[in-house]
């Protein structure tokens, strides 16, 4: 599933970040010539081919479940653009990240969502109801006290940071367990030649969730870009505005869901061809699916014999330590970007041209990770996405000196930062195409969903610390001098105290530059230290990754 907001994170759509399914890159070494013929594909679900009605009104339904659960978080990936104009400080924008977590520890709420349902109602929309009302409810609520939180009801008002984090981590938090009971009832709703669609709905749904959450609304609620492009006569406010947007897609979830609950069963499809038996084939799922139908306590029994392996132990290791290296680029970069007068909507809009590349690049990376190997092009991708680090380090730095005093920025500017970018995605994919494959290969098959779910939280979770981390340790590591005045700039206080004495605090050393280099290094550092260990994990034979001794079939 993700993530998506204002930073360069290993979301290479939307955080939650994993919305790119590749639990089947790689092949078995005797199968990889194998012809696959357009029969085949339709059986997979790979085409629209032979869809019947009903699984064709699912699809629609899951693409647009996806679609709102993208927009609240699209709109938490607004708000540190939102913060980065009104000049909040670096801790208070790591406090807000926390709002981005819920995705990444959904693992220790997602068995009593699997497990704990009203039967008459269903499993999955005793779930998807109440949490897409209550992020509804909590939209329109939200809507009256917006303004009031952005500091924009008052002149002179302050950004309340404390509620908007508490608010938007609640939100947040309703969106992942939306996610949890969507991804089930996908598995479900669909017959079983068309479940394959399942993360087709997701990537493009949640993409495009995100787009009006993040990217258009970004776009309408700026009175610069609306004035240069959408309207004749200017006007001092945007199109729309933070409390409206809010307002509007509350009433949506109201009526969306009315309609889900009302019309839409939560009945299984059959699981093959109809009018065949199905029940051994069922009987079957169950036994070697026992996270499909484990009580509460029997599914995190089932997580932490997981991490009782060895290996996963090491893995997960490097999964929460190897993004340490990224997370000044990663976290920092955007921000800083628009401190020194990149406009924010200019950067939102960024997003657009780099849709195409982030869909093309799994599918040519992966023809590299296919095969025993993967962890070879993660290895590899790891000391270009450091460089990138600090060639977008150079990118900040070069900001204010292109930067007219009108305000005017070069197009060669624009077409660097966008090429930068670029570079950078392929970097972040051919290390996030090849976990993925790596996952998939070594993913027990007796429990494979809460294998892959388990890493994939991990994953989300190694990147999410290191950028609240760094975000917090800007200010810190930043150096200012008063110029003209009394105090050293050194704290909120001193830094009143050098206005109100007639002095301007200056800033001798960013404390993003110096976080860059010490990010850089560390990253140098965890290779020469961790590397060949991270590529001799491929080399573990497969008993040292199962479960089958838990769950003998």
């Amino acid at each position: 599933m993700s993530r998506r907001s204002a930073r360069l994170k290993d979301k290479p759509v939307i955080d939650t970040g994993d919305n790119i399914d590749l639990s089947n890159v790689t092949e078995d070494s005797n199968n990889k010539d194998k012809d696959i013929t357009s029969d085949d594909m339709v059986k997979a679900g790979t085409c629209g081919v032979g869809m019947d009605r009903q699984d064709q009104k699912s699809v629609l339904l899951l693409m647009f479940l996806y679609v709102l659960q993208g927009v609240p978080l699209g709109l938490a990936g607004s708000i540190p653009y939102l913060l980065s104009s009104r000049h909040v400080s670096y801790k208070d924008q790591a406090m807000f990240s926390f709002v981005f977590w819920p995705f990444s520890l959904k693992l220790l709420w997602a068995p009593i969502v699997d497990a704990v349902y009203i039967r008459r109602l269903g499993r999955r929309k005793s779930w998807l109801v109440p949490t897409q009302y209550l992020i509804g409810a909590f939209m329109i609520l939200l809507s009256g006290h917006v303004t009031a939180m952005m500091g924009d009801d008052v002149e002179g008002a302050k950004v309340d940071i404390f509620m908007l984090t508490v608010v938007f981590f609640f939100l947040n938090f309703l969106a992942a367990t939306q996610d949890i009971a969507v991804d089930g009832w996908a598995l479900t709703m669909l017959s079983r030649e068309n479940v394959g669609w399942a993360s087709t709905c997701n990537s493009v749904g949640q993409t495009a969730g995100y787009f009006l959450g993040n990217i258009l609304f970004l776009a309408l609620e700026s009175p610069v870009f609306c004035n240069t492009y959408l309207r004749s006569v200017p006007q001092e406010a945007g199109i729309v505005t933070f409390q409206n947007f809010m307002w509007f897609w509350g009433i949506i979830f109201f009526i969306t869901t009315t309609l889900v609950l009302i019309f839409k069963s939560d009945k299984e499809r059959q699981l093959g061809p109809a009018g065949e038996d199905e029940q051994p084939e069922q009987k079957l799922l169950e036994k070697i699916d026992p996270y499909a139908e484990q009580t509460v306590p029997e599914a995190y029994g089932t997580l932490w014999r997981i991490c009782g392996l060895s290996s996963v132990r090491q893995l997960c290791l490097v999964l929460l330590t190897v993004k340490i290296g990224f997370a000044a680029a990663d976290n920092v970069t955007v921000l800083k970007l628009i401190e020194y007068g990149i406009p924010r909507e200019t950067l939102a809009v960024f997003s657009v041209p780099l849709i195409p590349i982030q869909i093309a690049l799994p599918l040519l990376i992966s023809r590299y990770t296919n095969g025993p190997k993967p962890l070879d092009v993660f290895i590899k991708a790891i000391p270009f996405r450091l460089i990138m680090g600090l060639w977008l380090m150079f990118m900040v730095v070069w900001a204010p000196m292109v930067i007219g005093t009108d305000g005017d920025i070069p197009p060669y500017y624009y077409l660097t930062l966008l090429g930068s970018y670029a570079l950078h995605q392929i970097a972040l994919y051919s290390m996030y195409v090849a976990q993925m494959s790596f996952f998939a290969q070594v993913s027990d098959p007796l429990i494979g969903g809460t294998y892959m779910t388990l890493l994939n939280t991990i994953t989300n979770l190694g990147g999410n610390w290191p950028g609240t981390i760094a975000l917090w340790f800007v200010d810190g590591l930043t150096w200012k001098t008063c110029e003209g005045g009394q105090g050293s700039c050194g704290s909120p206080e001193l830094v009143e105290l050098c206005k109100t004495t007639g002095g301007s605090c200056v800033t001798t050393l960013d404390g993003f530059y110096l976080e860059s280099v010490i990010c850089f290094m560390f990253g140098f550092g965890w290779l020469y230290m961790r590397g060949k260990h991270t590529i001799k994990l491929q080399e573990l034979p497969a008993s040292s990754w199962s479960c089958q001794r838990y769950f003998p079939v």
